[in-house]
């Protein structure tokens, strides 16, 4: 069912306004969602009596909604209301800032997806108790490139701890008063260390915030969103973590470069251009390799390649700025990069593709 496409239901209480047919399919999506289910009608059909059957199937009150029945709920759905009943329980959703399921079909069949998640984020917010960390990755540079969740998580912060590379101008278009605290880093410039990040995400989530780490790509690729995992959970701090889009795949994809293609490559390497290097490793490696955060040390990396035994002419692409209206793309190979990007003044943030895969789209 298309309604929840946006709502991450898993646990969360849905009530169901009805017990015919419509209602039948309105609580076998929500089942399918995740969410814990009550029914609230005088009778069943026979559909949801086979399915109430089951060990782990929904609740059931037997009788007439009432206003009550929404005081525990996330979710609302009456799909066999008259339009007076309806209002009814629109009514007692507003009061309890409840989702309908009436409202949030029409927003997402107007294409308004950003609306339903700003939405549902003010939603949970308010039925928050307590502070909690999210570590979330912003995606590649784009600020329509962060997934669905990882924006719902944004729209609902107390506090967003944000990188250099993360996509804060989000903020602006869902209307958030969070408050933001800008630690970025820069290349051998981090003017807040990571164990004061650690501290100040500890800090702020036992104070009752809710904390938003935003980083640029995944917070797992050479994020250092494990530590900051690590150092919540030692704490006794509640923390999850929302997959990003990381710009190791997505920064290639902006340069129409595929990181594997068959008969070509079947997989690819990812590595930090800051960390000492497996030299003979990398030489010997046939496959894709992406190397992050590491256009000071192109000349030398390019060099060490040669110099190991991979051929000069193995192609290589730099991506500046991917996803972004300053995106950037040089092309050449292990002999030639370095200069080629000197000569167009191109620099961090950049990925850099080597190997074949980054001619698979070559005209001719």
């Amino acid at each position: 069912m298309t309604e929840f496409v946006a709502l991450d239901l898993s646990g969360r209480r849905a009530v169901v306004v009805g017990g015919g047919p419509r209602s039948a399919q309105r609580v076998t999506a929500l089942l399918a969602e995740g969410a814990v289910v009550r029914v609230v009608a005088p009778a069943l059909c026979e559909e949801l009596r086979t399915r109430y059957a089951e060990p782990t199937s929904f609740e059931w009150t037997a009788r007439e909604a009432e206003p009550a029945d929404l005081d525990d709920a996330w979710w609302v759905a009456a799909p066999e209301a008259t339009d007076a009943e309806r209002e009814t329980i629109a009514g007692w959703a507003a009061e309890r800032r409840v989702f309908l399921e009436q409202q949030t079909a029409r927003v997402l069949d107007q294409g308004d997806l950003d609306t339903l998640v700003t939405e549902s984020a003010i939603s949970l917010r308010q039925k928050d108790s307590g502070g909690k960390v999210v570590l979330v990755g912003g995606g590649p540079g784009a600020d329509d490139l962060i997934t669905v969740r990882g924006r719902r998580e944004l729209a609902r912060a107390d506090v967003v701890v944000t990188d250099r590379l993360a996509p804060v101008g989000l903020l602006r278009e869902l209307g958030s008063t969070a408050e933001v605290i800008d630690v970025g880093k820069t290349p051998h410039h981090h003017p807040v260390p990571q164990a004061e990040i650690n501290e100040l995400l500890i800090e702020r989530a036992r104070r009752g915030d809710y904390v938003v780490r935003l980083k640029g790509g995944d917070p797992f690729l050479l994020g250092r969103g494990g530590e900051e995992l690590l150092a919540c959970r030692s704490a006794g701090v509640s923390v999850e973590v929302v997959p990003g889009v990381t710009s190791a795949f997505a920064a290639p994809a902006a340069a129409s470069v595929p990181v594997t293609h068959r008969g070509v490559a079947h997989g690819v390497l990812v590595i930090s251009g800051h960390d000492d290097l497996d030299v003979p490793t990398l030489a010997a490696w046939q496959q894709t390799i992406v190397v992050l955060m590491g256009m000071g040390r192109l000349r030398e990396l390019a060099a060490a390649l040669v110099g190991a035994g991979k051929p000069g002419d193995t192609p290589v692409t730099v991506v500046h700025r991917a996803w972004t209206p300053q995106q950037r793309v040089v092309t050449g190979d292990l002999l030639t990069i370095a200069d080629r990007v000197a000569e167009e003044g191109v620099g961090n943030p950049s990925a850099i593709v080597i190997g074949d895969v980054t001619r698979v789209f070559d005209e001719g």
